[in-house]
């Protein structure tokens, strides 16, 4: 806990006498979408630059026991965190803003509260009791915020969905709940609203906000901080009139207008004096906020001194959250080496029908995972295109094993090989499911054909073991490394010496010998790795992986690699 907390009253300590962990919790109405997500995480990168430790908590009110089964054109990347728990993309967030680790306890759904409630009924725990939404589920959902905060100074709790949806209804009332439990001094009620700006009238519009103001006090909740969505800083007027229809303080009325750059944010906020109201209401007296670390990182993305063009070639661009771990840490590797960066996202089952000339303008390719077997042999064009034209290459996930599918056909020879994920009589099945492994911990797990879909692949941090001397080994500076993962399938490592012979580089392999890295030597950059080096990449840290692809290419939009021009 932080040296510097005051005590207060003899309520707000615990046995001790340290101040309790407090609580944020940030709702949204009108419409979804809005941000709070980002709001949570830049209120918490300011709170966390006064000294604060921080925890962070997505209470989800979709009824999937975890979004590893949701599609991604539905809800976005799936977000996983060190312990493997498969979570909301919000979490990622989270992490790049926030300097702390979430895990099982950082996200919860209606489906897991329920399943647990459940769980609990059958064996009895409720002593014959109905068991009913109040208090059993509410509790449920208390007792998972608590556990959640573990032992921080703040912990901040954003609650999914708008609110009037039936669906957050239990959510909204144990917050209520607990705001009366643990009193003012120790709750803090953030509102996210649209204001919207009506061209046609050239008029502000602050009845929205006014009405999801109104809806959320009818079930309890008083805001104390209304976060105000716009495309334009909210001007004074609007701020007083919001204020003065919600029962809100005018300071605490919050413009969280529209920028070109996330990571001006905390900075936006702090400006409004968004953490001093929340310090203010908490009674804690804490040292001025220390935010260079993030006008350095805006800094950076203003004054570059390169520019790339990378393509993603996938098969969900549609949606761009579905990519957006792996997006922000591609410019964080611009960030790191000065360089903007500009993506460009490529329909790998377009480059399937139509080829890759598109990719002739490309200083970089990247092939992220999926699932499915959809546009994958544009992923595997893609790769060849790569290899034989000497284009940095950075592989991730299912990105490594179509590296192995292109080598096995193209460089030794396989004629049909492939991965039993999209071809289960393939005749060289160079990529299969396996059907146990080792995890860090040492505890054996399995899986079958016929497992559930969701929680059953390999999951979270594993140990790496890079091979002395590789590109890869030498971008980490170390010959282990600790990576996060979500994948099914495996390559097989009885095609591994054949591969070898023909070309490939198994630089990589897990502490039970399963392949993670894959090279080819002749190239001047190509890495491909089954785990995700994106969930780990941060603004203010960058990773090694992003960063030196980025080098990479921009050495090769100088022209200072050797490149193929006909591929």
């Amino acid at each position: 806990m932080s040296w510097f907390r005051p005590f207060l009253y003899p309520g707000a300590q615990n046995i001790t006498g340290w101040i309790m962990t407090s609580y944020v919790f940030i709702t949204g109405g009108v419409v979804s979408s809005l941000g709070k997500g980002i709001t949570s995480a830049c209120l918490g990168a300011i709170l966390e630059s006064r000294g604060l430790s921080i925890s962070m908590i997505k209470l989800d009110p979709y009824i999937n026991v975890d979004p590893g089964t949701m599609s991604p054109f539905q809800h976005g990347e799936v977000f996983v965190t060190e312990d493997g728990t498969e979570t909301d993309l919000d979490l990622g967030h989270y992490e790049r803003f926030v300097r702390t680790t979430c895990g099982r306890n950082s996200n919860f759904t209606t489906g897991k509260i329920y399943e647990t409630v459940i769980g609990k009924e059958r064996r009895g725990d409720y002593l014959g009791a109905t068991v009913q939404v109040i208090p059993h589920i509410t509790n449920e959902i208390k007792s998972s915020i608590k556990r959640g905060a573990g032992d921080a100074d703040i912990c901040l709790v954003e609650i999914g969905g708008t609110v009037g949806d039936i669906e957050s209804l239990p959510f909204l009332e144990a917050i209520r709940q607990m705001g009366i439990e643990l009193g003012h001094d120790r709750v803090v009620y953030v509102h996210l609203t649209l204001v919207p700006y009506i061209a046609t009238s050239a008029e502000i519009k602050t009845k929205p906000t006014q009405h999801s103001v109104k809806e959320i006090r009818s079930i309890g909740i008083q805001p104390d901080i209304l976060v105000c969505r716009s495309e334009k800083m909210l001007p004074a007027e609007q701020r007083r009139k919001i204020a003065l229809f919600t029962n809100v303080q005018e300071k605490a009325v919050i413009s969280a207008y529209d920028v070109d750059d996330l990571y001006k944010i905390p900075e936006i906020m702090h400006g409004q004096g968004l953490g001093d109201i929340v310090a203010e209401q908490l009674k804690l007296e804490l040292p001025p906020a220390d935010l260079s670390e993030w006008r350095k990182i805006v800094k950076a993305k203003q004054n570059t001194v390169a520019e790339v063009n990378i393509a993603m070639v996938g098969k969900y661009v549609d949606l761009r959250d579905a990519y957006i771990s792996l997006s922000e840490a591609l410019l964080h590797g611009g960030i790191q080496t000065s360089t903007r960066v500009n993506i460009h996202y490529f329909e790998s089952q377009a480059i399937e029908q139509n080829g890759v000339d598109c990719l002739q303008e490309m200083d970089g390719i990247v092939v992220p995972g999926g699932f499915g077997d959809r546009g994958v042999e544009g992923k595997v064009a893609a790769v060849r295109y790569a290899r034989e034209s000497k284009t940095p290459y950075l592989g991730i996930c299912l990105g490594m094993q179509v590296a192995v599918i292109e080598a096995a056909r193209n460089l030794a020879g396989l004629d049909g090989a492939h991965s039993t994920e999209f071809e289960r009589g393939t005749e060289h099945p160079v990529v299969a499911l396996i059907t146990e492994w080792e995890t860090s911990a040492g505890e054996r797990e399995e899986r079958s054909e016929s497992s559930d879909m969701g929680g059953t692949m390999r999951l979270g941090a594993q140990e790496i073991r890079l091979q002395e001397g590789s590109l890869v080994a030498t971008t980490y500076g170390s010959n282990t490394i600790h990576e996060r993962h979500r994948h099914r399938y495996e390559v097989n490592n009885h095609y591994r010496k054949r591969l070898e012979e023909a070309g490939l580089r198994f630089s990589g392999v897990s502490v039970d010998d399963l392949v993670e890295v894959v090279e080819v030597p002749e190239h001047p950059w190509f890495i491909a790795s089954q785990f995700h080096p994106e969930f780990t990449s941060n603004p203010r840290d960058g990773h090694p992986l992003f960063t030196s692809f980025i080098r990479a290419a921009v050495l090769a939009h100088d022209g200072k690699l050797p490149r193929v021009a006909e591929a």
